[in-house]
């Protein structure tokens, strides 16, 4: 299965940067890889959620609704967004490092027939995306 990964050590407790990362409404002040569509949608198991996607600076964004699939607290965060033939996991992660240092892992796992399709397309600017955002989330929450 087709994946992609980053991770970023982050000079801030895991408890404030899994604040910053289940507050969508406050995307918009550090985050430019993903948007929130729908400020009053929270991060519930079995609920979809209104997101909208930007690989690359200055294309258009693309929006999905994703189906929330895991929440815990401070630790895990998981979606799948799907279409026939192609299946796309998002996973975000947070590991103590110390009392005020944690580890930030964004992983995506991609499934389907229509895989070998898709990821060769996209995986390059979906890579950058995501080392975008990890990167933003450390600047934000390092501010803090």
């Amino acid at each position: 299965m087709p994946s992609l990964y980053t991770e970023i050590e982050i000079h801030a407790p895991r408890s404030r940067v899994w604040q910053i990362l289940t507050q969508k409404e406050r995307w918009k002040y550090w985050n430019t890889f993903l948007y929130d569509c729908n400020p009053h949608q929270t991060f519930v198991p079995g609920q979809e959620v209104s997101l909208s996607l930007l690989r690359v600076p200055g294309e258009e964004e693309i929006q999905f609704r994703p189906l929330v699939t895991l929440v815990q607290p401070e630790a895990c965060l998981r979606w799948v967004s799907s279409i026939p033939g192609f299946q796309n996991e998002h996973i975000w992660q947070l590991q103590d490092l110390d009392r005020n240092r944690s580890q930030f892992v964004y992983q995506e796992n991609f499934s389907g027939s229509l895989c070998k399709f898709f990821v060769p397309f996209i995986r390059q600017d979906e890579q950058k995306g995501m080392r975008r955002m990890a990167w933003e989330l450390k600047q934000y929450a390092e501010k803090l």
